[in-house]
């Protein structure tokens, strides 16, 4: 058996006295048997009966009592969780007031006269395809999007399946697919 499993069935199974008899016979360590029987001892007086005549000094609190003693703690309590709120909130800039209040707005545009749609995904929207809009009969599509500062990666995506750069962002890179992904900074 193992320590613990031994300590969980003395405290769940056995009554005080039981407790010392099985930690005298278990226990071939003669200190730690000694400590342990002394604690049990002491288990066992502190269940005995309370103390009748008790000196009233002992039990007078220190603290005055007023009719509004409830309310102190209550503030305390309701200090602490507006305390946490406040902390939570300046602690998280993910959190989207926080992104729309360091963020500005970017115009994407692209030259495509060709085609039926365009959509644009980056790591500013999660890769998730974004539809941009036909300017007139123009050739030309747009999508304004808030982006934070920082280097944001990205690419077009034309009548659903063909990935493009952007031709006006000379930054590029490879992606994990066989492709690249064009790469805007943004400062705030």
């Amino acid at each position: 058996m193992t320590e613990h499993l031994i300590s969980m069935f003395i405290d769940d199974e056995l009554d005080l006295e039981e407790k010392i008899t099985f930690v005298e016979s278990v226990h071939s360590d003669a200190s730690y048997k000694m400590e342990a029987v002394e604690l049990l001892r002491l288990e066992q007086r502190l269940r005995q009966d309370p103390v009748e005549n008790v000196p009233a000094i002992a039990i007078q609190s220190t603290r005055r009592k007023t009719r509004f003693s409830w309310l102190r703690p209550a503030l305390v309590g309701l200090s602490c969780v507006a305390v946490a709120i406040l902390v939570w909130i300046m602690q998280t800039p993910n959190n989207q007031l926080a992104r729309e209040q360091q963020a500005k707005s970017h115009r994407f545009i692209i030259y495509q006269p060709d085609i039926s749609n365009a959509q644009i995904t980056g790591s500013f929207t999660d890769w998730q395809p974004r539809m941009m809009n036909r300017i007139g009969n123009s050739g030309y599509w747009e999508a304004v999007l808030k982006l934070s500062s920082g280097e944001h990666r990205f690419v077009y995506i034309l009548d659903g399946h063909r990935r493009i750069v952007d031709p006006t962002v000379p930054v590029r890179e490879k992606d994990d697919f066989g492709g690249e992904n064009s790469i805007l900074s943004i400062t705030l």
